[in-house]
């Protein structure tokens, strides 16, 4: 894929870009593989706002993705690569030997036509193949990699994704995460060779908020322009700083920098390096 510009006709046009679907080549989606989907706006299940800056949008309908791929030793076939419109990657679109049909998250070298395979034991190390990382060579990218044995896959999920694998030892396998921290996961955890497609996500300018908007995201307002009552930043007169000793969130936690891990979480003995070398704790 690839970023397209266009002829500055308006304002908005002239600093906006847009994604060119050139590998898309299925446009409708499988019936039988698609549910309707709630537009949650950012609440939980008691109703109230966890995340902010979030509701409206386009209409969609939710794809069903195969994250486990636990037909195992049985070829499959790539019918269509389609666009999804709930994540920033592409999709795939399998046919298995047996007639059952399934989606997948689409890496950069797959095409349709192509075989691929799901296996609990070493098989080609082509783009698209699931298998244990135990049987992955070292140095290798993958993509769709899980957490826990027959979970389904977790991490490096999103466009231009990858993870690279370090090493095994006793077991466990050292993973570069795309944010730089060294982690470790069992072994036997399933993962996808190669990495995500559609890399050249992150360039887009989306241009006006209009188009922001059609994606979900509603206008976030700083808290130093509201009231008192509304946000601890808020209050006085004109552009007034923050006035505290340290940004707040609008629930009077501190904020922009502080680290929101959980000190006491089991994880954590299992992170090696921290992203962006920061010390661990």
């Amino acid at each position: 894929m690839a970023i397209k510009l266009y002829k500055p006709t308006t304002s908005a046009r002239r600093h906006a870009s847009v994604m060119v679907t050139l590998g898309i080549s299925k446009k409708r989606p499988e019936k039988s593989l698609i549910v309707s989907g709630k537009n949650q706006a950012g609440r939980n299940n008691q109703g109230k706002i966890t995340v902010r800056h979030q509701g409206g949008g386009a209409r969609k309908k939710v794809r069903i993705i195969d994250f486990k791929r636990d037909k195992f030793d049985i070829p499959a076939k790539v019918v269509a690569i389609e666009y999804d419109p709930n994540r920033n990657a592409s999709i795939a679109l399998l046919s298995y030997a047996d007639g059952e049909k399934r989606y997948i998250i689409a890496c950069s070298d797959l095409q349709v036509g192509q075989t691929v395979v799901s296996s609990q034991k070493l098989t080609e190390l082509k783009a698209g193949n699931h298998m244990p990382l135990e049987v992955i060579p070292q140095g290798m990218f993958v993509y769709n990699v899980e957490l826990t044995p027959g979970r389904g896959a977790q991490l490096a999920r999103s466009a231009g994704n990858f993870i690279s694998l370090m090493g095994i030892d006793n077991g466990m396998a050292q993973l570069k995460m795309p944010s730089g921290e060294i982690r470790l996961v069992p072994a036997g955890c399933m993962a996808t060779i190669g990495t995500v497609n559609n890399s050249e996500f992150k360039n887009i300018r989306w241009g006006k908020a209009g188009r922001m908007r059609h994606r979900g995201i509603r206008p976030t307002v700083r808290g130093k322009v509201m009231n008192p009552v509304d946000h601890p930043h808020g209050g006085g007169e004109g552009k007034n700083p923050i006035g505290l000793k340290y940004p707040k969130t609008p629930t009077g936690k501190k904020a922009l920098g502080v680290k929101t891990r959980n000190r006491h979480l089991r994880s954590n003995d299992l992170i090696l390096q921290r992203r962006k070398n920061k010390r661990k704790k």
